[in-house]
Formats: C-alpha cells, sequence, structure tokens
C-alpha cells in the first residue's frame, strides 16, 4: 500500500522548531508527505489539498472552513501541532474528520512558569530588584533592622481552572505545602482526593486571593471573568499571575488597579493586545511582570508535540485507535 499523503503547513522556519532531524525521517518512513507555509488558502495550497490523506497544522496555518471536504475530497485526519483548535477549523469538520490536538507536553512547561512566577511574587523580588537599583544601601539596613516577611512556604493560594496545567502546577509546587483555593466548577470534586487543594466558589475564592493564578480554558463563560468588578473584590496587594489566556482578564481594568499600586501582576499572555504595545505602561511599571508568552514555548516542548501528532497519525492509519481527538462536545470547554 503506498504511504499516505501528508501536508504540514508550516513556514520552514516554524517546522524546523518543530521537527528534528530524526522526526522528519520518522515523516518520510511514516508519509509521502509535503510543507506549504501558506497562512491562507492560496492556489498552490489547494492543488496539494485534492490529494491529501492528512494535515498537519500549526499556529501559523490557514483558518479552515466548512468547505474544506469539497477542497480535499481525500481528507480524514488533521493533527495540530499545538492545543488551541476551535478557531481554527469550521465546527462541522469535528464530526466530518479525525480531528486530533496535542496539549499534554505544553502543560508541565507551563507550570513551570507559573511557578516561577508563583516564587518570584511572593518574595517580592521585584520590589528588591528595584531597590538594588537604587544609590542606596538603605534596604540593608531596613532588613537586617526589621527582616523581610515575604514566603511561599505554607501560604494559601488561588487557582481559577484545574485542567492538565493547574494539576501540573500543585504537582510541581508540593513541596512548598501551599494550601491551594480552586475555582473550576467543571471538575469532579473528587480529584481532590488526589491533590491538596479545596474548591470553593468564585466569590469566595477573590475575596482570600492574595496569590491567583489563571489556569482556566478562555470560552464564552470566561472570557472577562475577571472584570472590573471582580478585579476590585481582590485583596490589597494581590498578585494576578496569568498563564492561560489573556481574554481571561479585562486588561484596561488590571492595568488601572496596577497603576493606583492596590495589585501587582505577572502576565505571560495579554488580551486584546498580543505583542503588549512597546509603550504600554504594564511593561515597565513596577509590580508588573510581562514575558512575551514564554509558557510553552521550548523547543523541547515542541518536539515532544511533534512526537505525540506522529504518533496519533501512526496509529490512525494502522487502525488503531487515537488519544487526542478533539469532538464537537467538548469544544464547549475548551479554549
Amino acid at each position: 500500500m503506498p504511504r499516505p499523503y501528508l501536508i504540514i503547513c508550516a513556514g520552514e522556519e516554524l517546522f524546523a522548531s518543530f521537527f528534528s532531524p530524526g522526526q522528519k525521517r520518522r515523516l518520510s518512513r511514516l508519509f509521502r508527505w509535503n510543507r506549504d507555509g501558506a497562512r491562507t488558502i492560496t492556489p498552490t495550497l489547494r492543488r496539494k489539498l485534492k490529494t491529501a490523506d492528512a494535515l498537519v497544522t500549526t499556529w501559523d496555518s490557514p483558518h479552515f472552513s466548512e468547505d474544506l471536504p469539497r477542497l480535499a475530497p481525500k481528507l480524514r485526519i488533521i493533527a495540530h501541532c499545538g492545543g488551541e483548535v476551535k478557531s481554527r477549523f469550521a465546527v462541522s469538520l469535528f464530526d466530518q474528520l479525525t480531528i486530533t490536538t496535542a496539549p499534554a507536553p505544553m502543560a508541565r512547561a507551563t507550570a513551570e512558569l507559573g511557578a516561577a512566577f508563583l516564587i518570584y511574587s511572593a518574595r517580592n523580588l521585584d520590589f528588591y530588584r528595584g531597590e538594588m537599583r537604587k544609590r542606596s544601601n538603605r534596604i540593608y539596613d531596613d532588613l537586617h533592622l526589621h527582616g523581610s516577611a515575604e514566603s511561599l512556604i505554607g501560604r494559601e493560594a488561588a487557582m481559577i481552572g484545574f485542567g492538565r496545567i493547574g494539576r501540573a502546577l500543585v504537582d510541581l509546587m508540593r513541596g512548598f505545602q501551599l494550601q491551594w483555593l480552586v475555582y473550576d466548577p467543571y471538575v469532579p470534586k473528587s480529584v481532590a482526593k488526589r491533590y491538596p487543594v479545596r474548591f470553593v466558589d468564585l466569590g469566595s475564592l477573590l475575596r482570600r486571593a492574595h496569590l491567583l493564578v489563571l489556569t482556566a480554558a478562555l470560552t464564552d463563560k470566561t472570557r472577562g471573568l475577571l472584570s472590573r468588578d471582580r478585579l476590585a473584590s481582590l485583596p490589597d496587594g494581590s498578585v494576578v499571575i496569568n498563564i492561560a489566556r489573556g481574554g481571561l482578564i479585562d486588561l484596561a481594568a488590571l492595568t488601572n488597579e496596577v497603576r493606583r499600586g492596590r495589585l501587582r501582576c505577572a502576565l505571560d499572555v495579554t488580551d486584546p493586545l498580543e505583542p503588549l504595545p512597546i509603550g504600554h505602561s504594564l511593561r515597565t511599571r513596577p509590580g508588573t511582570i510581562v514575558t512575551p508568552h514564554i509558557a510553552a514555548s521550548n523547543r523541547r516542548v515542541r518536539y515532544d508535540i511533534a512526537e505525540v501528532v506522529m504518533d496519533d497519525l501512526e496509529s490512525f492509519f494502522d487502525g488503531h485507535g487515537i488519544e487526542n481527538r478533539v469532538t464537537t462536545a467538548m469544544l464547549d470547554r475548551m479554549t
């Protein structure tokens, strides 16, 4: 039997960041494959789609609408290098084709950044870095006389969302003996038997959230979840840490709270402004940490994503079950 024909929708540099030389050799053993870096459906890509059995997509791939089966009549499976698929494909395609995603390799890396933000924020390192930039050693005298109250060990931390990333973060932080308050209405409360967490309602969580981590998916129900009023309900001095999706937070309202000095933040994602404009105050204001969406950008993570994608493709064409299919029923709870 001829090898299936696979199109990889990625530019040359992005493709190389996902597929190592060894993984490219594996691709060639399994498929006849071709790469196309177009971000829209060009005439060249249309010609390739006519005979494609499978697609691999990335975050630079075109959006595929409900007419994809007409453009690609032989197409049976789309394997996405990443976690977010809902905005990339028309809803009808999830019933007509097998569409897979690869979120697992990203969870631990994203949780790692969350752990870094938590430690950095709890120890107030941004403040101390600012003091050390001054032409003064007064901070040494203050600490000598009064000591420091900052620590993460044994503290209460709050989390909104308790999927892969949230659970990975709790696992990474076990040695700090944190007391976790969690809001996630979709997670069975029995999960608390395996993790040191206590599930509470959103209002109760926000009133106690001195350290607040967002790991929730962005859906119609969670967009703008941290509104101006909810941000206002956080205790003075709280830190908002977002390693999930920028759209969970009212960015303008958060910026105002940080400018006033009432809240601090650590953000890997921002919405509707990403990249965050060069002149935006959150990029330089004391009490803020902003990183350029680095949580799961590690090259090793991308290679692991490619491995998951190829495993699912190989299993599919061998007639076996696949682990990471996305169904229509799952979309309402996915980013």
